[in-house]
């Protein structure tokens, strides 16, 4: 059966894992949201959670503008089945209650012209192959996962680990903060933050590229009140710090910036 602190915990994890999509950093990661994705679980725990939501961030990573959303908050974790905002749609290979170990595919964001200087152009959406792993210690859960571009504008290798502490205040109330890093190969830095020679020419800005490394680092605080056994609202908001070379990106005008996420779920 499912305790009172994991059933708002993977509401969150859904929610939350929508600020990466907004941030443009990872899918799942990304994807801060890049919170565990849910709480470590047994087999006889299979749940549906689906719900509506509103973020609020960048739009796209170091942007100057920021832009508010409508965003889906989706857990569906139905035997080896998964489909949540993070790690996308897939199979669990373990799922023990302490480790999770899972894969399949799911998005990688990108950013539209209209956003990003003239002559800069689109980035489209992207999709890519994913795996993560999650353990579940003495109340910290701690996930790893990795995700190759392989369709699509957005491309290249994305690496995100992440702790969080569940902290329940009350029967209903939890609090989660939790930190997280990514680490970006040098064709998806240059593919999000890099500047072509013709991008320089058609924009007027320096031609620039970068190698691989450590893309940003994350803290955020997430609050859910459990109104029901079947009606979850949270709140998430942090902030995320750009890291090594692509804060040098001209693309980048801000290197810290906050987001945050609002959503209501039902869980059949």
């Amino acid at each position: 059966m499912t305790n009172d602190l994991t059933r708002p915990a993977r509401l969150i994890a859904a929610g939350a894992a929508c600020l990466p999509l907004l941030w443009a950093g990872s899918a799942n990661a990304q994807q801060w949201g890049r919170l565990p994705t849910e709480q470590s679980s047994s087999a006889d725990d299979d749940h549906v959670i689906i719900g509506v939501g509103a973020g609020y961030a960048p739009s796209y990573q170091g942007a100057d503008d920021y832009r508010v959303l409508p965003m889906p908050a989706i857990d569906v974790d139905v035997g080896p089945f998964y489909a949540n905002l993070r790690n996308g749609v897939g199979i669990k290979a373990v799922d023990t209650g302490k480790i999770t170990l899972g894969g399949g595919v799911t998005v990688m964001p990108g950013y539209r012209s209209k956003d990003v200087p003239d002559g800069i152009g689109k980035l489209s959406i992207g999709v890519g192959g994913r795996l993560f792993a999650s353990v579940n210690a003495g109340g910290v859960v701690a996930t790893v996962g990795a995700t190759k571009g392989f369709a699509g504008g957005t491309k290249g290798l994305l690496a995100d680990a992440s702790v969080s502490y569940p902290i329940p205040v009350t029967s209903r109330i939890t609090v989660i903060p939790t930190v997280m890093t990514t680490w970006a190969d040098s064709k998806y830095n240059n593919g999000y933050f890099g500047v072509s020679e013709s991008q320089s020419l058609a924009s007027g800005l320096s031609q620039f590229e970068m190698g691989s490394g450590f893309k940003d680092a994350s803290a955020m605080l997430t609050v859910s009140y459990r109104m029901t056994d079947h009606i979850i609202v949270s709140a998430s908001g942090g902030v995320t710090t750009l890291l090594g070379d692509v804060k040098d990106s001209p693309l980048v005008y801000h290197t810290t910036q906050p987001a945050g996420f609002m959503s209501v779920g039902y869980r059949f």
